[in-house]
């Protein structure tokens, strides 16, 4: 069974993404902490809340496959073949080589960066009305394990952010972490997480 969301909820999580705020919202994996993955200011208050040093990349979201082109100077071969091979499977994270038009706080320092094209009708929602990606890092402090329901976050943590979520708040269905590959330069394929 589909949860709806409300479309109030989706709208105050945009406007205060918009202005550069820091939400927390139900992800189509785990909790995550989120904001504009453009906007540098915001995604150092993210690693601030988090407590944890900007060398450690964070990933994003987009709504749809054709945008990665604005986010990379190529997108590999390889990662179109991988995408379409997980359509309908567990949710992929693929980071990319040579990122761009991103806060620049947010890539690796390699260049790469994280990206999930989700599915997702509450975080798909949010990605396309705010036209840019969105930071999504699990709804943790560092070294602690991720919360995989609403329940499991730290109070502490929930007083940090701008505007928490209702969508999902119920559910408590353990969801997981999506599996990471990473593509090089040289296309060649590394698999972080399965």
């Amino acid at each position: 069974m589909e949860m709806r969301y409300d479309k109030s909820d989706l709208q105050s999580a945009l406007d205060v993404l918009r202005r550069g705020g820091v939400i927390l919202y139900p992800t189509d994996t785990i909790w995550g902490i989120g904001c504009d993955a453009t906007n540098t200011e915001a995604v150092a208050r993210v690693y601030e809340i988090k407590r944890r040093i900007d060398t450690k990349a964070m990933l994003v979201l987009l709504d749809a496959a054709g945008k990665l082109q604005r986010y990379m100077s190529r997108v590999p071969d390889t990662a179109w073949i991988l995408l379409e091979a997980s359509e309908g499977q567990r949710p992929l994270t693929i980071i990319y080589p040579q990122a761009r038009n991103l806060a620049p706080n947010l890539l690796a320092e390699d260049g790469s960066i994280g990206i999930r094209i989700t599915q997702e009708p509450f975080t798909h929602a949010l990605c396309q009305q705010l036209r840019r990606p969105i930071v999504s890092t699990s709804a943790n402090f560092s070294g602690e394990h991720a919360a995989r329901t609403f329940d499991e976050i730290s109070p502490e943590l929930i007083s940090l952010v701008d505007y928490v979520c209702f969508y999902r708040r119920q559910d408590t269905t353990p969801h997981m972490p999506s599996s990471i590959i990473k593509i090089d330069q040289a296309e060649r394929i590394t698999i972080i997480r399965q």
